[in-house]
């Protein structure tokens, strides 16, 4: 038998340092510290070896960082130094991965730091020792994918310098190569600028969308366009978050990829103003919402809703719609965030006050100026009276007339002129409203500001009479002017 250590593995060196005597992946190692040996720092040197063994255990002991004083340091090989770059990947993931459970991370952050390591860096990288990768192989690495732009390129280098940042936190007496990596420079006409819409296209699209997809995702695109509420918090919204007296709403959380955050993107939360178009169409949506509440269809607390009142987990539901409407007209193709570059937009266009415009969209004023005044320079000034007309006007929606409907009764109709032995082919015989698509949709909303009856797409041409013009309004029985 092995003679049994009677000092528990410290004891005192000279008069004023402590000896710690360990072992470390099979090497022995006895560093000492500048403490007086007395019976009471012994006795704590002795509980602070026993948690020092226990990390050794756990593979979590860092020698480094505690005896950096160590004369012989350069040759100590611990634990950390053996592990491969694909370990430290993934224990950087799992680091993350609890940041996301704690809410201090993103999910969609996370998923980007999955992909990127996965798909770029792991190949290459996976079996390696982390502490031997040089500069020069990183550098490689990052230079044999030439189909990369400035962005990608500055993206995945963001994700390996994050994950060496984390594993060289064990090393701090090391270099760590991927500082080394520089980022590209995107000069200001490499960054994206907003896109936003005309009023009109916006219009137009919003009527599309209403036709061919119904109600509730006209209102969740509508909705978006005058608000600018970015598709993450417009997921998140509840009915408790709409204040139907002051006509406010408030924007506090958010869903990304089915995942509910406690706060915004930004993490401040913010009161937004309804303007009347904005109103109108939450109350008419939450009207249809409660009526699939009265039919057993929602069981939730969600404002915007599937067709079948289950709530909106993700943007695919929604993007899909959009992406398949919008290639149909004839308008250039945007993304569903071009409806918040068009609500900054139309705000500022219209004179509103640039610090309360940041404040409702959620963001700084120096980034709403940055990203939207090179784009104000070339807008068009005769959208303003426009775009005040269609934001402060809350028109109602109606649903888009049954063709079947119409032909029934002008079928109806026909046969009792044929009855009467009347021509419904003369020019002065019977006067049809027949309905035809618009190919597009430009209404003056000026005008249209005092309309009782308005059609999104959608129009009725009444035929007949002198020289095929309308000399008579039948409903009034007056003359038509």
């Amino acid at each position: 038998m092995g003679r049994k250590s009677t000092t528990g593995g410290v004891r005192g060196r000279g008069h004023d340092r402590i000896q710690f005597d360990f072992r470390l992946d099979g090497v022995r190692y006895r560093p000492t510290i500048k403490r007086r040996p007395t019976e009471a720092n012994l006795r704590a040197a002795r509980e602070y070896l026993k948690d020092i063994k226990a990390r050794i255990r756990a593979g979590t002991f860092c020698f480094a960082e505690e005896f950096p004083d160590f004369r012989d340091l350069e040759r100590v090989t611990d634990s950390s130094q053996l592990k491969t770059c694909g370990q430290v990947f993934d224990a950087f993931l799992r680091h993350c991965a609890s940041r996301v459970a704690r809410d201090d991370l993103s999910a969609t952050t996370l998923d980007w730091y999955t992909r990127g390591l996965n798909s770029t860096w792991r190949p290459h990288l996976e079996r390696l020792p982390f502490l031997t990768i040089p500069y020069h192989t990183l550098c490689k690495i990052a230079d044999s994918r030439q189909n990369w732009d400035k962005k990608t390129y500055n993206n995945n280098i963001c994700v390996l310098r994050r994950a060496f940042a984390f594993g060289y936190r064990n090393h701090p007496h090391a270099l760590n190569p991927a500082l080394g990596l520089r980022y590209a420079r995107l000069n200001a006409r490499e960054r994206p600028r907003p896109d936003p819409f005309r009023i009109q296209d916006a219009e137009m699209l919003i009527a599309a969308i209403h036709r061919d997809w119904g109600a509730a995702q006209g209102h969740f695109d509508e909705f978006r366009f005058f608000t600018g509420l970015r598709l993450s918090e417009e997921l998140a919204l509840t009915v408790r978050d709409f204040d139907p007296v002051r006509g406010t709403l408030s924007v506090t959380k958010a869903r990304v990829k089915g995942v509910d955050r406690k706060c915004t993107k930004t993490r401040y939360d913010r009161l937004v103003e309804l303007c009347p178009r904005a109103r109108a169409v939450l109350e008419r949506h939450l009207q249809l919402r409660a009526e699939l509440v009265r039919r057993g269809l929602v069981n939730h607390s969600n404002i915007f809703f599937q067709d079948n009142g289950a709530p909106l987990q993700n943007l695919h539901y929604s993007t899909y719609r959009w992406r398949t409407t919008l290639k149909k007209l004839p308008l250039r193709y945007r993304k569903a965030y071009a409806t918040r570059h068009s609500s900054v937009s139309w705000n500022l266009m219209i004179g509103r006050n640039p610090l309360r415009v940041a404040k409702e969209h959620g963001h700084s004023v120096d980034t709403m100026w940055r990203n939207y005044s090179a784009w104000m320079d070339g807008a068009n000034d005769t959208d303003i009276p426009v775009i005040k007309a269609a934001m402060q006007t809350p028109f109602a929606l109606e649903a888009p007339p049954l063709r079947k409907r119409v032909m029934a009764r002008t079928r109806r109709r026909s046969l009792t002129y044929q009855a009467r032995g009347l021509s419904t082919s003369s020019r002065g015989g019977l006067r049809v409203r027949r309905w035809r698509p618009r190919a597009h949709l430009a209404l003056d909303w000026a005008l249209a500001a005092g309309a009782e009856h308005l059609s999104y797409g959608f129009c009725w041409k009444i035929t007949g009479g002198a020289d095929g013009t309308r000399t008579r309004d039948p409903r009034r029985d007056r003359p038509v002017f």
